[in-house]
């Protein structure tokens, strides 16, 4: 399991979960790395394989207003529990071991399970779960970005980079953004207004 989105400014975080039979060899996924270190392209073409391949994979998602209620850590393990549920699910069985990438375990589950700080580098199954992870959250900001244009989400994919922070200062958020994140807190944005709460 890994996920993506948690450092955005706007967006949902979505989390992933991607399930391998056991002795599967990642050879044959050819490419398979960390998705921050494989290109856009690359990353599509590995989704594909990857949903091809194993025996199950779902995805999680926290939106917004959850993730502001809960903080985003909470919001993070709620996407992936729903991640893993919606695998089990499909599997017709719990999956026997989860390996997750980061220093977090998931609250209340009962079958084995590891957290694994850079995960995503060091265990092909949680870079799987870090493609799938990424390039469904990027599909959400594409379509983020023409519901809500002017912010830059199709370039940027909500992160906190210069563009978008000068953009939620002249447009005020939108109701994708974080609004307890700081750079989009009101405090921080003393000029923005908010349309279409």
């Amino acid at each position: 399991m890994d996920e993506a989105g948690r450092g955005c400014l706007a967006g949902p975080v979505v989390a992933a979960a991607a399930v391998f039979a056991p002795g599967f060899d990642f050879a044959r996924l050819a490419g398979l790395h960390d998705s921050k270190q494989v290109r856009e392209a690359d990353r599509r073409r590995l989704a594909g394989e990857i949903k091809r391949q194993c025996l199950a994979w779902a995805v999680g998602f926290a939106w917004p207003r959850e993730i502001e209620a809960v903080n985003i850590l909470q919001a993070t393990l709620r996407a992936m529990r729903r991640a893993v549920d919606r695998t089990a699910h499909r599997l017709g069985e719990v999956p026997v071991y989860l390996a997750i990438d980061g220093n977090q375990v998931l609250p209340g589950w009962t079958a084995g399970q590891r957290a694994i700080v850079n995960g995503d580098a060091l265990v092909p199954a949680i870079a799987a779960a870090s493609i799938l992870a990424k390039t469904t959250r990027d599909r959400v900001m594409l379509a983020l970005d023409t519901r809500f244009p002017g912010y830059g989400f199709a370039s940027h994919k909500g992160y906190g980079c210069p563009a978008h922070k000068a953009a939620i200062r002249s447009l005020g958020p939108c109701p994708q953004h974080r609004l307890t994140f700081r750079g989009v807190r009101p405090e921080d944005a003393p000029q923005a207004r908010l349309p279409g709460m």
